[in-house]
């Protein structure tokens, strides 16, 4: 299955089971990337938050229209902040950012239970790290993967340059696919 991309200057398609790695600034922009990862060509998306709440999430889709009925969160910060949480078929939790094994289990259960283009984006692959370490972050992404080659699903997985060292960045960039990369001008490059 070939799903539509709208990435400035990458292809206009990739395969499914293709993982996009989206290396940026700590303070880069990288909003509109994702969202438009998620709102092309596509009939389900999970969105995998363990740097902000479901409720920033559900925010950031409003804000720049993308359509929240297909959507799935995955909250991993609420439980572990202690916030008020609720959930329903389309906001899940897991206990922190460090339950590694409970994210790749409901990333599972969102590929198994819905048909048609799924995508999948992690922000960040950086929390994961900063909570669990980066080994974990790692193996856990690589699980992530797995899956989406698995289930014909693409998924996008952001990681802060200024925050790993630079042996880190190219053992992430080496296991994915295709690797973006947002500079802080907020030029665009691709390697496909």
């Amino acid at each position: 299955m070939e799903y539509g991309l709208a990435i400035e200057n990458a292809p206009g398609s990739i395969p499914g089971g293709t993982g996009v790695l989206l290396l940026h600034p700590s303070i880069g922009e990288t909003d509109r990337i994702d969202t438009d990862f998620l709102k092309t060509d596509t009939d389900h998306f999970l969105v995998i938050s363990t740097r902000t709440t479901a409720r920033e999430v559900d925010q950031k889709l409003e804000y720049y229209d993308v359509d929240e009925s297909r959507a799935v969160i995955l909250d991993a910060l609420s439980v572990e902040r202690g916030y008020s949480r609720r959930e329903s078929d389309r906001v899940h939790y897991v206990s922190s950012p460090d339950d590694l094994d409970g994210i790749v289990d409901r990333t599972d259960e969102f590929l198994n239970k819905h048909d048609g283009k799924c995508r999948l984006s992690l922000d960040s692959v950086t929390e994961l790290a900063y909570y669990a370490d980066v080994d974990g972050a790692y193996e856990a992404s690589d699980k992530l993967l797995k899956l989406l080659v698995e289930n014909d699903a693409v998924g996008l997985f952001h990681l802060s340059k200024e925050v790993h060292e630079q042996e880190t960045i190219e053992r992430f960039r080496e296991r994915f696919d295709a690797v973006v990369e947002l500079g802080v001008d907020e030029c665009i490059t691709v390697d496909f």
